[in-house]
């Protein structure tokens, strides 16, 4: 049977059972659409968790990323996996012994404010269609190579999908849903690591054989190292991004996750605070298979495509060159007009002044997307049909179960906390549940239009989503939990300042707006990526400047403060 016929099946036979556990366990109330009755497993919830979490900015760009960047990927990894610690300890327990379904609802509640609600809901929207915006462009990737479908088709498949069970379903639906393609994506990720692990170095553990030897005793990652430089690249285990950057990045990754509203959510579907911490335990386990793997996926792919491609000609190239050029994402130009596929960096001039040069031609042969390299990692390593359909699978999978938590955070953000707390707060359970399936329904809508046109490549996407979370919400947060002195007055200052600064700094040097782009004018050397880090660090500080000078909360919200931090009563959620 061949790769595509494969792939029909086994997708097919994944959405089927998508499908088939929405009908199954499709939401009857709002509790069951916005927190799934609040009766669902600890372990049940830790995979949820981590399949909500694991985006296909995890499965699909995270080891494409390290793949290109080498060292300087490893910001990636120690910021999402510090987060969803830092997520886990400090913020989970106190906002589900608060008791509130989502961020605006702790927001508004905890700074006793309609204005300071709506900030938040607005914060959440912007969050939100970021990162959606992410996922919609990783499932058009995986349809357009492995169903041959144009990539906007492909979204479109995808959005109908998502919309499926995101709106019949809610949150019990999207629970259920996500066990199982954390099943799907685990298993796809894991297989294709572990055969090639096993071809390259002999061992079957990726995480080992990562630091193990090839055939040749050499070790894998000095093999690396000297293709790289044979290539005019810099080592690939040497890193070229400035400290401050770094530490930039790794922090607003960090501080993101920790305000992403769609997470926070996962811990309001438990019956108890006790039984949140132990989900959370649980999802960084599983969480912990993908990411200590991912790197080790990363080298195997960069050093079979660079043996497979480099200095070869373009008519003994393998399949899967031609099956990936077919979707624009990988481009194969002859300057030279020699028929051979050089590849090679061509911001070094040395390299290409000591490579024939007849035509006087200038600058690499090959383009290839950073998103296809997880995908295209079986097929480079020529593995079976059936693995290759597995990894499309989990790109689905991983793709699909983030976009159905975000769209659920945007509908409860307009049918709940605009609607029901401020606009109609008479509204039937039966209005308010009709309002939250309209609005996924238009959140479809925009996330479809921004996965056609996206803002850059997932995980870059995705990266200045957490920019965003960090700017806006952390502050807000972390402050309303530890500070009884925070006031509305310095939590709206703080939101409003964070946000708008990062989304300026955003359009000036990721959209080219306001007259920016050359990463020389960047301010303190720290990319937009990390520019997160310092937004909420404005906002920290305008909020607790302003709640200063500002009347203190009444004695009931400070009451409330003091109580959520009491570990007395654990077993049992307060509402308040």
């Amino acid at each position: 049977m061949d790769v595509q016929l494969l792939t029909f099946l086994i997708v097919g036979l994944t959405f089927a059972l998508y499908i088939g556990i929405a009908i199954w366990a499709r939401a009857g109330s709002t509790k069951e659409f916005y927190i799934a009755g609040g009766g669902i497993h600890p372990i049940a919830n830790g995979m949820a968790t981590a399949a909500d979490w694991m985006s296909a900015a995890s499965f699909i760009s995270m080891a494409g990323l390290i793949s290109f960047m080498g060292y300087d990927g490893s910001v990636f990894l120690m910021g999402w996996t510090g987060g969803y610690v830092l997520l886990a300890l400090l913020l989970a327990p106190y906002l589900r012994k608060f008791g509130k379904f989502t961020v605006p609802d702790f927001i508004g509640d905890r700074y006793y404010s309609n204005v300071a609600r709506t900030v938040a809901v607005a914060c959440a929207l912007i969050v939100s269609f970021t990162y959606v915006a992410g996922q919609m462009r990783g499932v058009g990737v995986v349809f357009s190579r492995f169903l041959e479908v144009d990539i906007n088709i492909g979204v479109l498949i995808g959005m109908a999908i998502v919309f499926f069970y995101a709106v019949l379903g809610g949150m019990k639906g999207i629970t259920y849903t996500q066990v199982a393609q954390y099943c799907v994506l685990i298993f796809a990720f894991m297989v294709p690591a572990i055969f090639i692990s096993l071809n390259m170095t002999g061992n079957i553990i990726p995480q080992i054989g990562f630091g193990g030897t090839t055939a040749d005793g050499t070790f894998l990652l000095d093999k690396l190292d000297q293709l790289h430089t044979d290539l005019g690249f810099a080592e690939y285990t040497s890193g070229t991004k400035s400290k401050v950057d770094v530490f930039a990045i790794t922090l607003a990754l960090m501080v993101g996750t920790a305000g992403l509203p769609h997470v926070i959510v996962r811990f309001f579907t438990v019956p108890k605070v006790r039984d949140a911490r132990k989900s959370a335990g649980w999802a960084l386990i599983f969480i912990a298979i993908l990411y200590t793997t991912a790197p080790a996926i990363a080298v195997f792919a960069r050093t079979n495509m660079i043996n497979t491609v480099s200095d070869k000609p373009y008519a003994e190239m393998p399949a899967w060159v031609g099956n990936w050029e077919k979707t624009g994402l990988l481009t194969w130009e002859d300057k030279n007009e020699d028929g051979r596929v050089q590849y090679y960096n061509d911001q070094n001039d040395t390299f290409v002044t000591s490579i024939a040069n007849p035509k006087g031609w200038n600058g690499n042969e090959l383009v290839v997307d950073r998103d296809i390299m997880v995908l295209a990692n079986p097929e480079i390593a020529n593995l079976p049909a059936w693995v290759i359909a597995l990894v499309a699978a989990g790109g689905l999978a991983a793709a699909l179960s983030t976009a159905a938590g975000l769209l659920l955070v945007i509908s409860t953000a307009i049918s709940r906390d605009l609607i029901k707390k401020q606009i109609k707060p008479d509204i039937s359970e039966k209005g308010e549940l009709m309002w939250a399936r309209v609005g996924a329904f238009f959140a479809v809508l925009v996330a479809g239009y921004f996965g056609v046109n996206p803002p850059g490549f997932v995980a870059a996407t995705v990266a200045l989503a957490f920019g965003l979370a960090a700017a806006s919400f952390f502050p807000a947060i972390i402050l309303g939990v530890f500070d009884k002195r925070m006031n509305r007055e310095g939590a709206i200052a703080g939101m409003v300042v964070g946000i708008l600064l990062m989304l300026f700094y955003m359009m000036k040097y990721k959209l080219q707006m306001f007259g920016g782009g050359a990463s020389e004018d960047w301010w303190f050397g720290i990319s937009p990526e990390g520019f997160g880090t310092i937004a909420m660090v404005v906002n920290l500080i305008v909020s607790l400047v302003v709640s200063r000078m500002t009347p203190e909360p009444p004695q009931s919200v400070q009451d409330i403060v003091e109580n959520i931090r009491v570990p007395r009563g654990a077993g049992n959620a307060h509402q308040h």
